[in-house]
């Protein structure tokens, strides 16, 4: 198909119409056919509202999608690309993305989106708004669980992982994925949805944009600008960031669509009088589709008729829409088809995402895991939950698919009572304390996590712990299994939990995953992809921190401990990387194929091949997160403590023994220094190999 051939007989009007989204529910079906019959609509969202994951779920049928296909290509020659949320799951719930990266396993995260692709596609959904790529630090913002955690590297890999799983390995797109929210949403001030971020061309480059790159490079059709501004300057109507960073430097091809009317948020920001306004900067700053505010559809042709905007501007954009739709060869074959697909499959999938994302963060004297003869009390107000334990973006799942880890629980083990906190029943306190184990499941709702939905304090509520501590007072050991979306801070309930299970919001297969762990089935392997502060008042606090002009690791490292506040521990509870297993690992031989190369060979392409030996010495058989971190020793620029730099999840049989192979080469070196380009430095570098960031075993090597 000829593209140019294509726009040169749109009409102004036409063009403007192929750069706007509109909306589709069932309540407005027939004014949209009418719509798409008169105009060449771009796309749709099927979406009641800009929170379409949190809301009554939107009943459109795949018959209605493919009728309003037909309408616009029987009218206009030119198909639709029908977009949704679909963020974690579609029919079938996997954990959150947040939980997904805690299981340190991409191959296993590009399945699950494969699976999840096909859902999608069998409901008339060509389009989903994800992978979330936002850096974030702070656990108060509800959307920290739509994203990979805090560690740049950890989110390159995450974001590969989902645009491939959704669009294919090859050429051509299946659903095509959207990397958002370009750019630094995630830091917005005090983790409070929608505000300000202010962020420096240095970390812009070395902290937030990288996941993005790693999108770009993976082919991602789509990119979603974020609601924030940066130091003054909103997203949304930015050039610097949407053509000058976002093309220029990431090298992006397909097109950029705005988030839910972010376009005529403009005016609310302060940038612009109008709308009319906001459509002119939007359109010149290099974005090219407004979702549901129809800006440009209202005033693209009169600001071009003004010349105030390039007719090869708008071309430009509407060729980039065009050339995606081509890509995914809808112009063929635009109409959808309902294709048979293994539910249990999906299920299966699921269940192993979501064990494999399980962090076992305590597990005092080895209690876990349990004798399936034991006999077990659950009490907790998650205990029986079926919609919470999903998670956020989840009213097109089906609940009755959801496991809740009471039914898991009792599925394994001889005897499971259930004490109901308020109402006793099922069983009686007396009985309580006559079972071997307490196992307390607690959480939090999904209506105080993702969009618009942050939290100024992130210690658990009154109740909760007084919920922990009667346990506590029967003198049995108690089990904590944890169902949050975000980190929380367990400070001041820690000591009354023999083990703690943090399952996350797990999606349909939480019950029976957690199951799996607590009595033996699957040893635990997730780690952690964010830092769990002790109290909020040490927000924020990343493992990935530069030096302070005093010690070294000073609020991170408890081991090299000084107070930086005197009313609790200045280092996490838990720190990145950090989760345990029912074996023990060892690592030994850290080696380097070579210790010193000059920066001309790294410039060319060589590197260091790093090595390492780890041993399950243990009687269970388990996998092993086995994680590389750097330290630039001597930089022009302050440099992190440590940086993550490569991980690799092995199954290790009890007595077996591995060597893990690293590649150190520029891009592992490289960091974006004052002039703002890539750049790796003469020096010393220190290689960390183990466990989790506070790891102390290293090599020294040399670019020389």
């Amino acid at each position: 198909m000829n593209i140019n051939s294509v726009v040169s007989k749109m009409t102004l009007k036409e063009k403007a119409a192929q750069l706007t989204q509109i909306q589709l529910h069932k309540d407005n079906y027939e004014a949209v056919c009418e719509l798409v019959k008169k105009e060449a609509i771009g796309s749709v969202i099927v979406a009641a509202n800009l929170t379409a994951g949190n809301t009554d779920r939107t009943v459109i049928t795949m018959a209605q999608i493919n009728h309003i296909q037909k309408i616009a290509m029987q009218n206009h020659g030119v198909p639709i690309l029908f977009g949704h949320d679909v963020i974690h799951g579609h029919r079938i719930c996997w954990p959150i993305p947040l939980a997904l990266s805690a299981a340190f396993n991409p191959e296993l995260v590009k399945e699950s989106y494969t699976y999840i692709a096909e859902e999608a596609k069998n409901d008339g959904i060509n389009w989903s708004f994800a992978p979330m790529l936002d850096v974030s630090r702070d656990p108060r913002w509800g959307r920290i669980i739509e994203g990979p955690g805090e560690d740049p590297y950890l989110g390159e890999k995450m974001a590969e992982a989902v645009v491939k799983g959704f669009q294919g390995d090859g050429d051509s797109i299946n659903i095509a994925a959207c990397a958002k929210h370009y750019i630094g949403y995630g830091a917005s001030e005090g983790g409070r949805d929608y505000h300000k971020a202010e962020i420096s061309d240095y970390s812009l480059r070395n902290f937030y944009l990288r996941a993005f790159r790693s999108a770009v490079r993976s082919g991602a059709a789509t990119v979603m600008n974020s609601f924030n501004e940066i130091s003054g300057q909103p997203t949304a109507s930015s050039k610097y960031l949407l053509t000058d960073v976002l093309r220029g430097e990431l090298g992006f091809e397909g097109f950029v669509i705005s988030d839910w009317a972010a376009i005529s948020q403009l005016v609310r920001q302060g940038v612009v009088e109008n709308e009319k306004e906001a459509a002119c900067k939007s359109i010149n700053a290099g974005l090219d589709m407004d979702m549901t505010d129809n800006c440009y559809f209202n005033y693209l042709e009169e600001l071009i008729n003004e010349n105030r905007v390039a007719v090869e501007t708008v071309d430009l954009s509407v060729k980039r829409i065009l050339s995606i739709k081509e890509k995914m060869n809808l112009f063929d074959e635009p109409y959808f088809e309902e294709k048979p697909y293994s539910k249990e499959k999906h299920r299966v999938s699921a269940r192993e995402a979501a064990r494999e994302s399980i962090v076992l963060l305590k597990n005092e004297n080895n209690i876990l895991p349990l004798d399936k003869n034991s006999t077990v009390c659950v009490m907790g107000d998650m205990s029986l939950d079926k919609r919470a334990v999903l998670g956020s973006w989840s009213l097109d799942f089906d609940i009755d698919e959801t496991v809740t880890i009471y039914d898991g629980i009792k599925s394994k083990c001889k005897s499971c009572l259930y004490f109901d906190c308020l109402t006793p029943k099922d069983a009686t306190m007396d009985e309580m304390s006559q079972t071997d184990v307490i196992i307390v499941v607690l959480g939090e709702s999904d209506k105080i996590t993702g969009e618009a939905n942050s939290i100024s304090g992130i210690e658990l509520n009154e109740h909760q712990k007084f919920i922990i501590k009667s346990a506590k007072r029967t003198g049995k050991k108690v089990i904590g299994v944890l169902a949050f979306g975000r980190p929380r801070a367990l400070y001041d309930v820690i000591d009354d939990l023999d083990a703690v299970l943090y399952v996350w919001h797990g999606g349909s297969q939480i019950g029976n995953a957690t199951a799996d762990i607590i009595f033996g089935d699957f040893s635990p392997c997730g780690r952690l992809p964010v830092t769990m502060p002790r109290v909020t008042g040490q927000i924020p606090i990343y493992y990935n921190c530069p030096p302070s002009c005093r010690d070294e690791d000073g609020y991170y490292d408890k081991s090299l401990w000084k107070p930086n506040y005197w009313d609790v521990d200045s280092s996490p509870l838990y720190p990145f990387g950090y989760g345990l297993s029912y074996t023990k690992f060892t690592y030994s031989d850290i080696k380097a194929d070579v210790t010193k190369l000059t920066l001309q060979e790294i410039e060319k392409g060589k590197g260091f091949i790093i090595s390492v030996r780890v041993k399950n010495m243990g009687a269970v058989a388990s996998k092993e997160v086995v994680q590389l971190y750097i330290r630039d020793c001597v930089s022009f620029m302050t440099r992190p403590i440590k940086e993550l730099k490569g991980f690799d999840k092995i199954y290790l049989l009890p007595d077996e023994e591995k060597t893990v192979n690293f590649h150190i080469g520029f891009e592992e070196l490289a960091y974006y220094g004052q002039s703002g380009q890539l750049c790796v430095e003469k020096g010393d570098f220190k290689i960390f190999i183990g466990e989790n960031c506070l790891v102390k075993r290293s090599i020294t090597i040399s670019v020389i």
